[in-house]
Formats: structure tokens, sequence, C-alpha cells
């Protein structure tokens, strides 16, 4: 316990959780919930009455919110499930490179650099990463739309300015 000097820290983290409690009965379509882990928008759900053999369930449907993979789940009404903290926010666009990283203007004034233009699961680019190259190649001010949870960030949408 002496070797004070040796311990790193490597990130900076607020603290704040990703997720909040809320319970299962609760959720609605078209809201989002962690389902299996992973951040979900919820497309049907469906519940079930208190049986000789306990709660009310609820079956959830969702969708992930960054690669669109289906998502299930069965859980007592009564419990509380885990959700997302989403958050959407809008950049503009100030330079696209040739591998697809994009400079977004962040409010400050700073340029946010990590993002790619959106893929699907065979790696093409998604409806939304070709708009944004057309838009951008015709020399447009383009806003992206970009959809945060869980410590992920994806380009969902643009618009011209």
């Amino acid at each position: 316990m002496s070797d004070a000097e040796d311990v790193t820290f490597e990130t900076a983290d607020a603290g704040a959780s990703m997720t909040y409690p809320m319970q299962a009965g609760a959720i609605r379509k078209n809201g989002f919930c962690m389902l299996k882990g992973n951040p979900c928008k919820v497309v049907d759900f469906s519940t079930s009455k208190t049986g000789k053999h306990g709660h009310a369930k609820i079956h959830l449907v969702g969708l992930d919110i960054f690669t669109g993979k289906k998502y299930e789940d069965v859980c007592p009404t009564s419990h509380n499930m885990d959700i997302p903290n989403v958050k959407r926010t809008e950049y503009q666009l100030v330079d696209l490179s040739d591998d697809g990283y994009c400079s977004l203007l962040l409010e400050n004034g700073d340029l946010k650099s990590d993002l790619t233009l959106p893929k699907d699961s065979e790696n093409n680019l998604e409806e939304a990463a070709q708009q944004i190259q057309t838009l951008f190649k015709a020399g447009k001010g383009i806003l992206v739309t970009v959809l945060s949870a869980c410590g992920k960030e994806k380009i969902i949408a643009c618009k011209e300015l």
C-alpha cells in the first residue's frame, strides 16, 4: 500500500450513471430500455396477467439503437429495469476525411473528430452517411445528429444548413 506513486488514472469521468431504474410495467412502446445489456428502442411489448405462479409479466421486444439488432426479454412488471440515458445532439460538420472520419464543431468551439460515418452490418455506408457525403461534396453546410448512450455515439441523421 506504500506504492502510492504507482497509481495511474487513465480516464476522467463525472461519475454519472449511464442508466437509471424504472419499473418494467411503466415502459412503453417507442421508449428506451436495456435488453441483454444493450440500449434498445422498444418496438413491441405485451403484458400477461398474474397467474397461479406469481407476478404479472411484461414481454419486451426492442431494436439496438446502434446496430439495429433485435432483442427480447421477459420480466415481472413489478421489477426495475435499467433505462439508458439517451441524448441527441446536433453538430455542424466542418470536415470529412477520406477514411470516413467526421470533424464536428462543438458548442464551445472545439473540434470533435472521433466519429466515423455510420455503416451497417455488411460494412456498407448507411443512408445518412451517403447523404452526408453527397452534401459535403456539393460544398453545402451540414448539421449532423449524433445519438449517444452507454458510452457509445453514432451519427444517425443529417440536414442541410
